[in-house]
């Protein structure tokens, strides 16, 4: 047996699931195909929980060469639309613009300082399964070698090998009419107005906003200055029903510069970056909405892109498949460390399948919200109007964000905690003066007792080689609760009650500790 886990693909949701593990205590083996990391970048940013997930891991200041923690944004869009964020209590809009070029850096970086190991130029062509392990075909630099590992993570993407000799359907539907084209290129500052940077062309009924999607009569246009291209633009256009284009024919600054003229109705003057590249010109014909029918088959798991693949349209990508494998990592460790109660692996799909298809939903109907058409303008009209709603803009950010999922604990869930991420991490203080949420950077669970009642720390006794107890103090914040316990990814499974002769400051912990963490010691 080579590696307990093996991962078979090294893009961002590899990657971190690597460092998952290794944090955990478990070697995996990192498998990927390309010789080094592609220069081209595919994402621009994360959006939503992912951030602050980072945040709890000591990623985010390394992402974002900056200290201090990330702020939401005061502004987004849903389809276009815009979202004005500003009076929202709990704003989830965090975003962090970094090219996924630089994500995949970092990550590695700290996948190798873990101790990580990575074979790249190694593609794996070939799986089987039996009771006790996965055999792996694969091939390298130097030729073709076979290997056995006890679990298999597919993380190759929306064309999944492992997905499909694992004989995981991959249901979904696949829009064909649509076509977008995306490039770098550089926009003169004379089309573009001064302190906003909007759009300006003769011929253009109104301004168009840069991060926005600009929905025209000819498809949807969008422009914004990229801090990895200084001096450039990314220049994106939706376009609907025109003719087919050959898979096989290269996609040119012309064609680019051609599309953008058939959506604004106008000519963009707009030039190639003079700038060293790469650059990126990419056209994408058609849109995969789909998801795997399981995300797991016996010994073999599916994360990322290799479980769901949808429209990129507001940025969900990656914070899905980091939350992914945020949830996967902790809870893999444990099976193969053999703690893991009856079970827990399962939660994997079960908590992360319906966030997959919330994400589904919500980029469907993004996309159709886009479309050209004088009803789907009605459609947008309206929802602009239910949007004045402060609880509207409230649950279409969450949705966005992918912070309106939580997780059926599966015991006693009378407290609303129960099930949430654990709110104000920074602001709960462990009684060396260090924010609690540091110590969510192990990738341990926690519990932390505001209480000092030594009643709390013994009853989780059992369970101190997995879990670490803290004494905390509250700051200056009002307490969420007496005492909870928060699993690794930041997700509360218990939480105290007021204490009283019925129910003292522990109840129900000890079944909490045992659901999640396994039998006491």
């Amino acid at each position: 047996m080579t590696a307990d886990v093996v991962i078979a693909g090294g893009g961002p949701n590899g990657l971190l699931l690597a460092c998952e593990l290794r944090l955990a205590g478990v070697r995996p083996l990192v498998l990927e195909r390309l010789p080094e990391r592609s220069a081209l970048s595919k994402a621009n940013g994360l959006v939503g929980r992912v951030v602050r997930t980072l945040e709890i891991r000591g990623l985010y200041e390394r992402l974002a060469d900056r200290a201090g923690p990330p702020e939401p944004l005061p502004f987004y869009q849903f389809s276009g639309i815009p979202l004005d964020l500003r009076g929202l209590r709990d704003n989830p809009m965090h975003v962090l613009q970094v090219p996924q070029t630089r994500v995949e850096q970092v990550l590695e970086e700290r996948a190798r300082e873990l101790g990580v190991e990575i074979r790249r130029g190694h593609a794996l062509t070939a799986l089987r399964q039996d009771d006790d392990a996965v055999t792996l075909d694969i091939r390298g630099p130097e030729g073709a070698y076979r290997t056995r590992t006890r679990y298999l993570v597919g993380a190759d993407g929306g064309h999944s090998l492992v997905r499909k000799q694992t004989g995981i359907a991959f249901p979904g539907t696949t829009d064909e009419t649509f076509v977008s084209r995306a490039g770098h290129a550089v926009v003169p500052d004379a089309v573009l107005t001064p302190g906003t940077g909007e759009l300006a062309l003769p011929g253009l009924r109104t301004r168009l906003r840069p991060y926005a999607h600009n929905r025209l009569p000819g498809g949807v246009f969008s422009f914004a200055t990229m801090p990895s291209h200084p001096g450039a633009h990314l220049v994106a256009v939706f376009e609907w029903d025109r003719p087919p284009v050959g898979e096989n024919t290269p996609m040119t600054f012309g064609e680019l510069r051609e599309s953008v003229r058939r959506v604004l109705g106008a000519d963009l003057p707009m030039n190639r970056p003079a700038t060293p590249g790469p650059h990126l010109l990419r056209r994408i014909a058609g849109v995969n909405s789909r998801q795997a029918e399981t995300y797991r088959a016996g010994r073999v798991l599916l994360l990322g892109d290799a479980a769901h693949v949808h429209s990129a349209v507001g940025g969900a990508g990656l914070n899905l498949g980091m939350q992914d494998a945020v949830n996967l990592g902790w809870k893999l460790a444990a099976q193969v460390q053999g703690w893991a109660p009856a079970g827990l692996l399962d939660t994997y799909e079960t908590e992360r399948a319906p966030a997959g298809r919330r994400v589904l939903m919500q980029t469907r109907a993004q996309m159709a919200l886009m479309r050209p058409g004088e009803d789907i303008s009605a459609t947008r009209d309206l929802i602009a109007e239910l949007l004045d709603d402060e609880s509207n803009r409230g649950r279409v950010a969450a949705l966005l964000a992918g912070t309106d999922v939580g997780y059926d604990m599966g015991h006693d869930t009378s407290r609303p905690l129960v099930g949430q991420w654990f709110p104000g991490l920074q602001a709960y203080i462990a009684g060396d003066g260090t924010p609690i949420a540091e110590r969510l950077r192990a990738a341990r669970p926690v519990l932390a007792d505001f209480t000092g009642d030594s009643a709390v720390a013994g009853a989780a006794e059992g369970w101190k080689d997995r879990v670490d107890i803290v004494a905390a103090q509250p700051g200056d914040t009002p307490l969420p609760a007496p005492s909870v316990l928060v699993r690794p990814d930041g997700y509360i499974v218990w939480a105290a009650s007021t204490r009283s002769p019925e129910r003292p400051a522990h109840h129900g912990l000890r079944e909490a500790l045992a659901t999640w963490f396994g039998a006491a010691r």
